[in-house]
């Protein structure tokens, strides 16, 4: 009985998830002024007082819910996105202009990453390139951290703007000094015109 219960329970948030869309569909214009005036002259309800075993309910069913998005989030990323998340740098990530980007690794879902800072936090997963930059993207948001040896970014690309620019983890400051002591060689010099 308990199973079923917490079976029940589990699947509530993601069907409450799911009924907000369909009622939105659904409903004529006068049902919508109907639910426009109840939510002005809101019912007073006398406050229900939650015990110890409802709020255990309650998390447990959010457990399981999160538990059904881990699933789902996680078969998502193919080997080569999963080889591709370990070469991502975590931590605090100094940019310029004083930001700083937190990036850190979802710990229920491999290979996945929040990236938060000042005023935006996104849930991220890589995404393979042909160039071999490290990618990370929230589709929902529009929302991509590009990191190359030397600096990462972090781009909005629905509201086209950059959101943190000249990022540099302890890794590529290392390599940002290396490369202004040994420059590489330009792309425009051909190797014949030093002969």
């Amino acid at each position: 009985m308990k199973a079923i219960i917490a079976s029940v329970i589990a699947l509530v948030p993601a069907l409450m998830l799911v009924q907000p869309a369909a009622a939105k569909e659904q409903v004529s214009p006068a049902a919508s002024k109907k639910v426009a005036a109840a939510k002005k002259t809101p019912e007073k309800k006398p406050a229900a007082k939650k015990t110890p075993a409802k709020k255990t309910a309650a998390v447990a069913a959010g457990a399981g819910a999160a538990a059904a998005t881990v699933a789902v989030a996680s078969s998502n990323l193919s080997p080569e996105a999963l080889v591709l998340a370990d070469r991502v740098h975590t931590g605090r990530i100094g940019c310029e202009l004083g930001q700083h980007v937190n990036v850190t690794k979802d710990g229920s879902n491999p290979g996945y990453f929040f990236v938060d800072g000042k005023g935006f936090k996104f849930h991220m997963a890589p995404v393979a390139t042909s160039t071999g930059v490290v990618r990370l993207e929230d589709k929902g948001a529009g929302a991509v951290w590009l990191q190359i040896a030397n600096k990462s970014m972090l781009m909005n690309q629905k509201q086209g703007q950059r959101l943190a620019d000249e990022c540099m983890s302890a890794e590529q400051i290392q390599v940002a000094e290396a490369i202004k002591h040994n420059p590489p060689p330009s792309l425009l010099e051909s190797p014949a015109a030093g002969k």
